[in-house]
């Protein structure tokens, strides 16, 4: 395959499960991703701005305009009751509209030159994809657009099954997106919830890593651009242990690349980490909540069991977390040079 192809020849025993053709992208494609952009990552700016002007044109209305105050306050109470708990509010809103099979997702995969791999001596056959696992999907990014497209379209669930993401507490801060999510019967990322999904047999998707991996990696302070980072904390690996159940890795390439953050005095990661909510300054093209065109490459190794033993200890923990290191880093290591990362090198900091 020619050199400049955007699809390199994968490194070999590689198996391609799920291609998007970036060749199929469009004007109208790029519009779709353009605008879903500012509507939904942007929608966390855009939102509040609305709504403080709409109540700032309330308080500007005379007194004396008894009638036209009421009926703005009236109209104003309703869309935010709607916007609260309307009935697009509820997780069965989901299947009705039939998010996953939206094109909206096919755009941004289009955008994406999307492409899922598997580096793994195991057939992921779909026995495989409908049994309970939790699939590791490293790194989160600025935004976690590589959690987003494992979860959210019926595509990627051809590679990957069909997984309830695990979500920081701070989406249900964002408007629009948190409804998608609940659409998608996401996961709060506190622990109870996370062990209740395990407990009743869900198959889930997340980062490992958290909102803390938001804050690692160039321009951070003694880091350099060819380094990547990926944070693994140990509680999700008790929890697998706890019910038996597998940890496949997966690494997304291109997902730390598409966007750009500010970077602030260290004690502003310090807060975020304590209030579980990210305090970042971003930006992507033309400086707005936009991404930039990067391909995501996701390449899935072979999923990593629990030990065999009913006792939950440290060392055993540590073995776990270790086979699952190894086998990332081995993921990235061998595609690598096929995404043209050959200098690159991946940094892996335990929690």
């Amino acid at each position: 395959m020619a050199k400049h192809s955007l699809y390199p020849s994968l490194p070999p025993g590689s198996r391609l499960l799920v291609r998007v053709n970036e060749r199929e992208f469009s004007h109208y494609d790029r519009l779709v991703v353009y605008l879903s952009s500012l509507f939904f990552v942007g929608g966390l700016f855009w939102v509040p701005a609305l709504y403080g002007w709409a109540v700032r044109r309330l308080s500007n209305i005379p007194k004396q305009q008894k009638r036209k105050r009421a009926l703005y306050t009236a109209a104003l109470l309703f869309i935010t009751a709607m916007y609260a708990a309307g009935p697009h509010r509820k997780p069965d809103m989901g299947e009705r509209v039939k998010v996953r099979k939206w094109k909206l997702w096919r755009s941004w995969m289009r955008f994406f030159a999307l492409e899922i791999v598997a580096d793994a001596e195991t057939d992921y056959s779909r026995e495989l994809l409908e049994k309970q696992a939790i699939v590791g999907i490293s790194p989160h990014g600025i935004f976690p657009f590589g959690l987003a497209f494992a979860t959210l379209s019926e595509l990627s669930g051809v590679a990957f099954g069909r997984m309830r993401p695990v979500v920081a507490s701070a989406t249900q801060l964002i408007p629009f997106v948190r409804d998608v999510l609940k659409w998608v019967r996401a996961v709060d990322a506190s622990r109870p919830q996370v062990e209740n999904a395990l407990s009743s047999g869900a198959r889930i998707g997340l980062a490992p890593g958290g909102i803390a991996e938001m804050f690692e990696g160039y321009p951070k302070p003694n880091t350099h651009p060819n380094e990547e980072y990926i944070i693994i904390r140990r509680g999700i690996f008790r929890l697998a242990m706890k019910y038996n159940v597998p940890m496949i890795p997966v690494y997304c390439f291109g997902s730390t690349k598409l966007l750009k953050r500010v970077q602030f005095p260290q004690i502003i990661e310090k807060i975020s980490l304590l209030i579980r909510t990210s305090l970042v300054l971003f930006f992507g093209k033309y400086g707005l909540p936009i991404p930039f065109r990067k391909r995501l490459l996701y390449v899935m190794g072979n999923p990593v069991h629990p030990p065999e033993t009913t006792a939950n200890t440290d060392q055993q923990i540590e073995t776990f977390v270790s086979s699952y290191c190894n086998e990332l880093i081995r993921c990235f290591d061998r595609h690598k040079e096929s995404y043209g990362w050959e200098e690159k090198v991946l940094r892996i900091l335990m929690l």
